[in-house]
């Protein structure tokens, strides 16, 4: 087992590849089902949001060509598994690249690729919002939620990728409940909001048109509310939808198609929409701006793939922002979150650290299950020895006297056997070794660990 993965986010792509490596909602289950059809991929979890495109997946090590790969390169079994995991990097980005119809080349250039324990450190600082053009926003927890519930359904996410979430999911509360890192507003949402302060003296007086109505929008509907902004509009694909939020708010519920009526009126303009088509053109704000008589007005896509086409931005007395445009104000929002970061990156760490004690706890149930097995095959055999001496008419005594002794000389035959030979070639790592795992104490006299069966010093054989 190896987790494995494969990204692009907003610190190495902009808003223009990053939009043609989205997966929308309606193709999430396919393309998760043709990931767990590559060779060696055993689970996968796809991230998909505005600033970010991820691939999580466990790969299967035991089941590449490690062989070939010795022979070539006459690597140990760790340099082999070096090559597999790098091989699964190339299959991650090929099959990218295939999907999205979109370059390796191009891809390469702006991807990460993480494995093993540096996989879950990055997953639990995405969860934790340590990750995200705004620092520390909760929005993405919920996201990660979802697309693993996604997973989960399809039953393309098991126990192996389902652990690795779960402690990402619990770090993430322990980071919210610990820290002050979600304390003071700062989100994409509200970094809009910021912006449009910048830019008009009075949000009071101004008229605000929403384009969607999902978790940003109401965050951005909120904030506008709190800075007195009253006359706001909700567009929406579904009406009841737009009618439902506007309802919390005060505003008014319409539908896409009645945008451009509504863009005469609107000053702030900010939409996020899960749309792969702009829906918002330059010749509609075009004469909206006419009509207006050339009033300014503020336009801010939080959407990727973008709502607003970017030629908006030519327009005179349209002012147009993509989520990449904002990352000024947001950084100037972030500074009161830095300290309660650094907080959360050692809580981030201590997760790393007993998620890896969990996984090394794990591996040794095989051999603990061996161990079992050959412990219960030896008391089934002795057993059996114990009942057919009893039907022969032996004493009760005796025969559970063999029947114990019998017992422990055979579960003690190996490991004295072991540690006899461990200490003829001065091993004594094994020896200590041994003396911890079984709770051994040492004779006085010789120092030697005194194991169960052994005869005292001075008896002959």
């Amino acid at each position: 087992m190896a987790l494995v993965l494969l990204g692009i986010n907003h610190n190495t792509a902009n808003v223009a590849l990053r939009e043609q490596v989205a997966f929308p909602p309606e193709k999430m289950a396919d393309a998760m089902h043709r990931v767990v059809e590559l060779e060696h991929v055993r689970e996968a979890v796809i991230v998909s949001t505005c600033n970010r495109t991820e691939l999580y997946v466990d790969v299967d090590l035991t089941g590449s060509s490690t062989d070939d790969v010795e022979n070539e390169s006459g690597d140990t079994d760790a340099g082999a598994d070096l090559l597999a995991l790098e091989s699964a990097e190339k299959k991650l980005l090929c099959w990218l690249s295939q999907y999205h119809g979109i370059s390796e080349a191009e891809l390469n250039g702006c991807s990460y690729f993480h494995w093993h324990e540096d996989v879950i450190r990055h997953l639990m600082r995405v969860a934790c919002g340590l990750d995200s053009m705004v620092l520390g926003e909760p929005q993405i927890l919920g996201q990660i939620k979802s697309a693993y519930a996604v997973a989960k359904e399809l039953g393309v996410a098991k126990a192996q990728l389902g652990r690795a979430f779960q402690e990402a999911f619990s770090i993430a509360k322990e980071v919210r409940t610990d820290t002050a890192i979600g304390e003071n507003p700062v989100s994409v949402a509200y970094a809009a909001v910021t912006l449009a302060e910048q830019i008009f003296s009075n949000l009071g007086s101004l008229h605000a048109l929403l384009i969607g109505a999902g978790h940003t929008i109401e965050l951005v509907a909120r904030h506008l509310t709190d800075k007195g902004v009253k006359s706001i509009v909700v567009a929406n694909r579904t009406l009841q939808n737009a009618v439902t939020l506007g309802e919390k708010f005060g505003a008014r519920g319409v539908l896409l198609s009645d945008i451009p009526d509504e863009l005469i009126h609107a000053d702030i303009v900010v939409s996020s929409t899960n749309s792969q088509l702009p829906l918002l053109g330059k010749g509609a704000v075009e004469r909206a701006i006419k009509k207006r008589r050339h009033k300014p007005m503020l336009l801010v896509d939080l959407a990727v793939p973008r709502d607003i086409e970017p030629e908006v931005g030519e327009i005179s007395d349209a002012y147009l922002y993509s989520v990449d445009d904002i990352r000024d104000v947001i950084d100037d929002n972030v500074k009161s979150r830095e300290q309660a970061a650094q907080q959360a990156g050692a809580i981030i760490e201590r997760g790393v650290e007993e998620y890896l004690k969990q996984l090394r706890a794990l591996n040794a149930v095989a051999t603990l299950r061996a161990f079992r097995e050959k412990a219960d095959a030896i008391r089934h055999a002795e057993l059996e020895k114990a009942v057919k001496s009893l039907e022969r008419g032996l004493p009760a005594d005796k025969v559970l006297e063999a029947l114990a002794r019998g017992i422990t000389n055979k579960l003690i035959h190996a490991p004295s056997v072991q540690m006899k030979k461990a200490s003829a070639e001065g091993r004594d790592d094994l020896v200590r070794l041994a003396q911890e795992l079984f709770e051994l104490t040492e004779n006085q006299s010789d120092g030697k660990p005194a194991l169960a069966g052994d005869k005292p010093a001075g008896n002959s054989e």
